[in-house]
């Protein structure tokens, strides 16, 4: 039984997956998935694992995405194109550590609070990524691999999903003063139909969503479900 819930957990988060499938190639490829490390880790350190990858993944594509049709916001931070400040953004963490003076230094909801400030002036596309992306390392204790001595609370990663919900709703229908949306993001006209931001919110919802429930099953701890209007639904603690 237990081996059946670990293919079916395995299967449906390799189904929220980003990566394209690349013939002979494991999905999705993780470059430590052979090396000793793995010794030192049970099977739901690997799902976390996965979980955050994904989810990192997700929220990259979200702000290259938005970078594109906001591209004004880029143009508060650099001179660089959407990819480049893509790239440098999530791979110079080591660096940065998720704290970057445009946005004040804030992480979490309250830099996902400043994307929809009417007063703030700065990078809308910043603030918004890194809130959400230091919401989720806090979710999943400032870690980013796990291992056995590690432990991961399922009511975190259960919040993480309301408030990514909560953040998606608010991208969709927070306006400004004069009427317009802070950031555009799905379009659709008689011309083009592009819901592919939605699609990237709920991947990253069913993966922490799934994560949590089965995190939960396996320590036997239960999920407090909040029950709460999206419209005037506030942000979870962790």
């Amino acid at each position: 039984m237990k081996v059946f819930f670990l293919t079916l957990l395995c299967s449906l988060l390799l189904a929220c997956a980003n990566n394209t499938p690349i013939a002979g190639k494991p999905i999705p490829q993780r470059g430590d998935r052979s090396t000793a490390n793995q010794l030192a880790k049970a099977d739901f350190d690997r799902m976390a694992d996965v979980e955050l990858a994904e989810n990192t993944q997700s929220l990259r594509n979200l702000m290259l995405k938005l970078y594109k049709r906001n591209p004004h916001e880029l143009a508060k931070s650099t001179s660089d194109n959407a990819e480049k400040m893509t790239d440098w953004v999530f791979e110079s963490a080591l660096q940065h550590h998720w704290k970057f003076k445009e946005i004040g230094n804030k992480q979490g909801t309250d830099a996902i609070f400043l994307t929809f400030d009417a007063d703030y002036q700065n990078d809308r596309v910043l603030s918004f990524i890194v809130g959400l992306q230091t919401m989720l390392l806090q979710a999943h204790g400032n870690k980013t691999d796990f291992y056995l001595t590690d432990k991961i609370e399922p009511q975190h990663i259960y919040n993480v999903a309301r408030n990514i919900e909560i953040a998606a709703w608010k991208l969709s229908n927070a306006y400004d003063v004069s009427g317009k949306l802070y950031l555009l993001t799905n379009e659709i006209s008689e011309k083009e139909r592009n819901l592919s931001f939605e699609r990237e919110f709920g991947k990253m919802i069913g993966r922490c969503d799934l994560y949590a429930i089965a995190l939960a099953e396996k320590s036997q701890r239960l999920i407090s479900r909040v029950m709460q209007s999206i419209a005037t639904a506030a942000f979870l603690p962790f």
